[in-house]
């Protein structure tokens, strides 16, 4: 089989293209330390022609379409989700839809601490769960929460365990954290969701044949937009 994976929940734009025997190659552009406006919209397309005419690869050839569904940036996810339903309609195959959290814990799922990937939600606040490895992998222990890096450090204290925390959130709010006993931060090359675990995971569902059809797939969303809450504004 071959599969098409797509990121989109953060300032990352990630494509991969894999088989069940591994990685064909990615496309990473931008990151956490990118500040200018992300361009999800524009480069998400391009990208996914280059790496196809790079690996050799039609679209026509794909299996599946996997993607990351959040939580994250509101724009970013729009595109990434839609673009996948839009590909995998087209094409008549399925989408295998993966919370972006998930896939900056299984990454880490060697460790012998409890996992706790945070990714930037602006407004001082950060999307984050709670994972614990498991033979073969990671297992959640939490809800999806939305809460500030302050709720998070004080989740974490209140647990008293030895804690990894990943993701661009952790970067950029690593401060909250400094001071925690027993924790440590992953580091910049976890601040992004996974393109391997993408393909990985995906494939795993795939042949386990958990997927979904394009209409029932949708972003994870926490929060209302900031367009909806400014709209509230203006209507009150």
């Amino acid at each position: 089989m071959l599969l098409l994976g797509i990121d989109t929940a953060t300032r990352r734009i990630g494509v991969v293209l894999a088989s069940e025997n591994g990685l064909l190659g990615r496309v990473e552009i931008g990151g956490p330390e990118d500040r200018a406006r992300p361009r999800h919209a524009e480069a998400l397309a391009p990208a996914i022609r280059y790496l196809c005419g790079e690996c050799s690869v039609s679209l026509r050839q794909l299996s599946a379409v996997a993607v990351g569904i959040g939580p994250g940036m509101f724009t970013g996810l729009r595109v990434g989700v839609t673009t996948a339903k839009v590909l995998a309609q087209t094409l008549r195959v399925p989408v295998i839809p993966i919370p972006s959290l998930d896939l900056l814990a299984y990454p880490l799922r060697h460790s012998r601490s409890l996992i706790v990937p945070a990714i930037d939600a602006r407004r001082h606040e950060v999307y984050y769960a709670i994972y614990r490895p498991v033979p073969g992998g990671v297992q959640r222990d939490s809800e999806y929460e939305l809460g500030s890096p302050d709720d998070l450090a004080g989740e974490i204290a209140a647990r008293g365990e030895e804690t990894l925390v990943c993701g661009d959130g952790a970067q950029r709010f690593a401060a909250s954290f400094h001071d925690l006993d027993r924790v440590e931060l992953a580091g910049a090359a976890h601040a992004a969701p996974s393109l391997s675990a993408l393909a990985e995971l995906a494939i795993a569902r795939y042949e386990r044949e958990e997927f979904s059809p394009p209409s029932e797939v949708l972003p994870m969303y926490l929060r209302r937009s900031d367009a909806e809450i400014a709209w509230q504004s203006r209507s009150a």
